[in-house]
């Protein structure tokens, strides 16, 4: 299978408008990714872009932190699958998360999928791994979401951050070790997506070698190249 056709293609940055969304929308219709994945506000407008394609739009919730209430994610999904979107990824509550409030961080997945899945969504819940203390954490996160009917399993927003050594932040993403550890804590029924810090062909094979069947990444066009065995410039930034 194409490795392409397991592609996310992130249209999440702050500063990407309307014209970088139609650019995007065209790419990923020309080399057939999974999906558009784009900010809550350009869902209606990716649905339309998108239409009469394989490609289908998808959309972000709680993003990028996860501290939104679970109202407020139950309702910016309801508004999402109203649009068109046809996959919500969704972010855990982290603090909650490391609080040990398993049964919030339960109950706040289980919201975002049953709202999802009536109106004909499948959801993806997103770790932020990089932020994550210990295994066991991801390990149970991937037990809960499971238990709440979740599609996937995510690693990363692509904007979690973390101080390097200079001081300065840097944005977590994927790892083997990561992706390795959720495919292992999941059935064959949770699918395992791997975001952040993707953004050549080599990156790509790497991960689905070990099991990942989606790839968040706005490095699509590199890829894309890489598939053909042809150079490619740039990666993108996600």
């Amino acid at each position: 299978m194409s490795i392409v056709a397991l592609i996310d293609h992130a249209v999440l940055q702050p500063t990407q408008t309307d014209v970088d969304l139609r650019e995007a929308c065209k790419l990923c219709v020309e080399v057939g990714t999974a999906s558009v994945c784009v900010k809550p506000s350009m869902v209606a407008l990716t649905a339309e872009l998108l239409a009469g394609s394989k490609v289908v739009p998808s959309t972000v919730i709680g993003f990028p932190h996860g501290g939104t209430t679970t109202g407020a994610k139950v309702c910016e999904t309801e508004i999402a699958v109203a649009q068109g979107a046809r996959e919500v990824d969704m972010v855990v509550n982290i603090g909650r998360a490391l609080a040990g409030d398993w049964q919030y961080v339960e109950d706040d997945i289980r919201a975002v999928v049953e709202v999802a899945r009536a109106g004909g969504a499948i959801t993806k819940v997103i770790f932020e791994c990089g932020l994550l203390p210990s295994d066991d954490v991801k390990r149970r996160l991937c037990e809960l979401s499971e238990a709440a009917g979740a599609a996937f399993v995510k690693t990363s927003t692509g904007f979690g951050m973390v101080k390097g050594d200079r001081g300065g932040m840097i944005a977590t993403g994927a790892t083997e070790h990561d992706i390795r550890l959720m495919r292992a804590a999941c059935s064959p029924a949770v699918e395992v997506k791997a975001s952040g810090g993707i953004r050549t062909f080599a990156d790509a094979q790497k991960f689905v070698a070990l099991g990942v069947t989606r790839l968040g990444t706005s490095g699509t066009a590199a890829i894309a190249a890489g598939e053909r065995g042809e150079a490619a410039t740039s990666g993108g930034a996600y």
